[in-house]
């Protein structure tokens, strides 16, 4: 039986019952709790969303959303059954037991919890204060704020996490369970307990799984499974492949040949699942795309680029930025390469667009935001981060960059795409360069200019919640709470050893977060998660079922067509605002008049959905991918019963969120097919992975 908590603490785990408490007036002295007093501060902040979105994410408490109104003045964790029940939100406290046991809490727990807040929000939890207890309350008072931090207990299980003081209006808060601050908490101790559980946060880490890989997750703590993947080594290069499988001859000097062929076999076929995801990830964010690259061995310089990305998954995003940077494919792409510096006589100016996309695109974005990834403003209009002026003062500093072409002749072989742009002299501007309130010198070399220029916009403040907006919802949702962002955005700043940009810390920090493993956020709202994108959708199929080809090919080819294939395909994306923009916020929905992004759907159109449907209904069915067909021995053996098989990819693919109304739908389906002959149980097969691939409740990653 599938346990409903999804994260717990590994070692004696103490859950509460769900009871939920009001917690009413009372005229109990302070002194016998050991509780301060404080003054009645009718405040309301928004500070308690540093905690909230931990146990339930997203929830900002304000007048509006009080438990009580009762005047505070010397309220406290007061007698229980003062107040009924009442009807308020449940990411607050909603019910009241007159019956909960006196007995002091479990204190393991708890103090992780209080030295966790203490360490992560010293400002508005304090060192120094000792533990006190109130009934069943363990709860530390930090008198320099006026505020209580404290945790709930009934019998053999510790549960909900509260908080009461100016943050919370006075109003006695719940923020979370203890359970929902695990992994924040102590990642080592953070582990996934139920299938549906595992089956979600591996559908957000990898590009898909099969059935020995979701057993074998719960085996570790999610710290030591995401450690395992990224200390995994990259078994062969994206180009040492290309070379393997032929495509330097001579005759694909001019073309793309090899390149799809080598993205879809390591996507599909790599070990290290992180890795790839992310990777593919990264590719969508410091988007280059082989349709902008006219030189010739574009594909090797795709495949180049691709290795940077996996090379640096883990890395530091400075190192990352300087690869890609001097990246021949994007020197190409983003067209500096070859720029050259200003002429006085005709007017002429260095090209701007890499230094434009740089700011724009790969770090600080156009509006300058708050830590948390809100937007600041200047009056009523968002302030911008960058002006033209400092685009035209950073595009003098990638002037001079080209090819390196020592030793080489032409025709040139495809490693050229392999090395580092280097500095052609003449051509770079050695005049100062002012931008984003910095200016280099006169006279700086190119190289000494170029460390500046992204050391400027690594360490710019706009950096952090950009980039980690956009992770969050690559990996896990369209919409992440602004607590979320903060988090994930605090741990790219200092990743817990004073070291900023580091990717492995920031991917750890997205995928560990609450707000990503809170199973119970699923029934809280009908947008949480995000839209699968159609090639995350084909590579779970052909990852779950071990898809091969014979032939060692992999002629999947490109399934950019919205007619009748995926209408996406790897490094193909039409602009360098790759396939769908972060923002993008569909007209007339139900997502738009409530304030809500979904970028996938940028991408959806009537077009595009059947073709994608089409496109399914040929690959499960063996066709239409050249000779990739996938291994479906394990669903052979449960075709016969509807229900079993429905059961697997429902658990497979979609961690368990089919509806029982929708399963009920498909099983009619499949029992109209015949299950008599080989054949009819292969299509029985097909038929329920169509139906499960087109559900509205796959597409949806919850």
């Amino acid at each position: 039986m599938l346990e409903k908590s999804s994260m717990s603490f590994k070692q004696a785990p103490f859950f509460p019952s769900r009871e939920e408490a009001v917690l009413g007036a009372s005229d109990l002295e302070e002194t016998q709790a050991g509780l301060g007093p404080w003054p009645s501060l009718g405040l309301t902040s928004s500070v308690v969303a540093l905690l909230s979105g931990c146990g339930d994410a997203g929830f900002d408490p304000s007048a509006g959303q009080a438990l009580a109104e009762p005047s505070l003045a010397r309220d406290n964790f007061s007698l229980l059954a003062d107040l009924p029940p009442q009807p308020v939100k449940r990411s607050l406290v909603t019910s009241v037991s007159p019956t909960l046991a006196s007995s002091a809490p479990s204190t393991t727990e708890a103090n992780a919890l209080f030295n966790w807040a203490e360490g992560q929000y010293p400002s508005l939890f304090p060192r120094g204060p000792l533990n006190l207890v109130y009934g069943s309350y363990l709860y530390r008072y930090y008198a320099s704020t006026q505020t209580y931090l404290g945790v709930s207990a009934q019998g053999d299980a510790s549960g909900d996490v509260f908080v009461l003081g100016p943050i919370s209006s006075n109003v006695l808060t719940r923020v979370g369970a203890l359970s929902g601050f695990a992994c924040l908490v102590n990642g080592g101790l953070c582990t996934l307990n139920s299938v549906n559980a595992a089956s979600r946060f591996l559908h957000q880490a990898t590009l898909g799984f099969t059935k020995e890989q979701l057993n074998a997750v719960s085996a570790n703590t999610l710290s030591q499974w995401l450690d395992a993947q990224a200390a995994m080594p990259i078994t062969q290069t994206y180009t040492q492949m290309m070379l393997d499988m032929g495509y330097a001859a001579a005759a694909n000097i001019n073309s793309t040949t090899g390149m799809d062929n080598v993205i879809w076999r390591k996507l599909i076929t790599s070990s290290d699942s992180l890795r790839q995801r992310v990777a593919l990830m990264l590719s969508e964010i410091c988007v280059l795309s082989v349709l902008g690259v006219p030189s010739q061995w574009r594909q090797f310089g795709v495949a180049n680029y691709l290795d940077i990305l996996e090379q640096n998954a883990f890395g530091n995003y400075r190192t990352l930025l300087e690869q890609i940077t001097l990246c021949p494919a994007m020197g190409y792409y983003l067209t500096y390469k070859g720029n050259v510096k200003g002429n006085v006589v005709t007017g002429s100016q260095p090209d701007e667009n890499y230094a434009r996309e740089l700011m724009q695109l790969f770090t600080i974005g156009l509006i300058k935001l708050n830590n948390d990834g809100t937007p600041q403003f200047n009056g009523s209009v968002a302030a911008e981060t960058y002006t033209q002026s400092d685009v035209s003062g950073m595009a003098r500093v990638f002037t001079g960059w080209d090819l390196d072409t020592s030793g080489l002749t032409s025709p040139y072989p495809p490693s050229l795409m392999q090395r580092p742009m280097v500095q052609v002299n003449s051509r770079y501007e050695t005049g100062a360069k002012s931008f984003l309130g910095v200016t280099i010198p006169s006279g700086t070399s190119a190289v000494q200019s170029l460390k500046i220029a992204l050391d400027t916009v690594f360490n710019h403040p706009n950096l952090p919640p950009f980039l980690a907006k956009q992770m969050i919802q690559r990996l896990v949702c369209s919409n992440p709470s602004s607590s979320y962002v903060n988090r994930v955005a605090n741990t790219f700043i200092n990743n817990g050893a004073s070291v900023r940009g580091d990717m492995k810390a920031v991917v750890k920090a997205i995928l560990m977060d609450p707000e990503a493993r809170d199973m119970s956020l699923i029934s809280q709202s009908p947008f949480v998660g995000k839209i699968r994108e159609p090639v995350v959708r084909f590579l779970n199929w052909a990852i779950a079922f071990q898809a091969k080809s014979a032939s060692n090919v992999w002629a999947v080819g490109d399934l950019s067509s919205t007619s009748n294939a995926l209408g996406q395909s790897p490094l193909r994306a039409p602009t360098v605002f790759n396939f769908f923009r972060p923002g993008y916020v569909p007209p007339n929905t139900a997502l738009a008049n409530s304030g809500l992004t979904a970028p996938e759907l940028q991408i959806v159109d009537e077009t595009s959905v059947a073709s994608y449907i089409n496109f399914m209904q040929r690959v499960v069915a063996g066709s239409g991918v050249g000779d990739v067909k996938a291994d479906y021995t394990a669903l052979m053996a449960i075709a016969k019963d509807s229900s079993a098989l429905l059961a697997e990819l429902n658990t497979l693919l979609c961690a368990q969120e089919l509806s029982s109304d929708m399963l009920l739908s498909m099983k009619a389906a499949l029992d109209t097919i015949s299950v008599s002959t080989t054949a009819g149980l292969m299509n029985r097969i097909y038929a329920a992975l169509v139906l499960v691939f087109a559900c509205p409740q796959y597409i949806v990653l919850k």
